[in-house]
């Protein structure tokens, strides 16, 4: 059967070029959007033909499924370290903040298709965990968040989804003007960004 024969080729294919066919492809959906990028664009960007991309993988969705489920997991690694260390809620909004530049910095173009798509995507069932991961992640800050009010940490009369919202829309958007090896590190940004959600800008009196 053909399932059965990509299986078997998709398990022997190396894994280092499985990588980097994934970025090539995550740089493609990013750049032109998923329903817009066909499998031979992804083999010309990659400099091969259209057929042998079907030696590592069964489909686009195949490739973006793995794009992103890997993106996902090493930030739930990381998100996880954070909320398991015991900080307080200033720090941990410090550290989860600088953990998502950091995952931007390794996967930029993930971060933009997860942005550009996951609404829809999230409709599929292939793609539930997504939806899964949103619920998770707005868990982890908006319960920070509360902590800190409760905690006298944060501002009594902050609106607590509308904080949230700020802080995760100007954090991911840099994935859109971000490119690794620029002048910043992702730490450096981080300490700027916030600085500025936490301090303000404007000088005190």
């Amino acid at each position: 059967m053909p399932a059965a024969k990509k299986k078997t080729t998709t398990a022997n294919a190396s894994p280092e070029r499985r990588r980097e066919l994934l970025n090539t492809a995550a740089e493609v959906f990013a750049a032109h959007g998923y329903n817009a990028t066909t499998v031979r664009r992804i083999a010309d960007e990659a400099g091969m033909l259209a057929g042998s991309l079907y030696y590592h993988f069964d489909s686009k969705e195949s490739m973006l499924d793995e794009i992103l489920s890997s993106f996902l997991t090493e930030l739930w690694d990381g998100y996880d370290a954070v909320l398991a260390a015991g900080l307080g809620p200033r720090e941990t909004i410090e550290a989860l903040v600088t953990e998502s530049f950091r995952e931007i910095d390794r996967h930029r173009a993930a971060v933009a298709i997860y942005q550009k798509e996951s609404r829809h995507l999230a409709a599929q069932p292939r793609f539930g965990y997504l939806t899964d991961s949103q619920r998770k992640f707005e868990k982890a800050w908006l319960g920070t968040l509360e902590r800190g009010v409760a905690g006298g940490v944060f501002r009594a009369d902050l609106d607590i989804r509308l904080t949230y919202r700020f802080v995760r829309d100007t954090v991911w958007v840099a994935a859109s003007w971000y490119r690794p090896g620029g002048q910043h590190s992702p730490e450096e940004i981080a300490r700027q960004y916030l600085s500025m959600v936490l301090d303000g800008i404007a000088v005190r009196g």
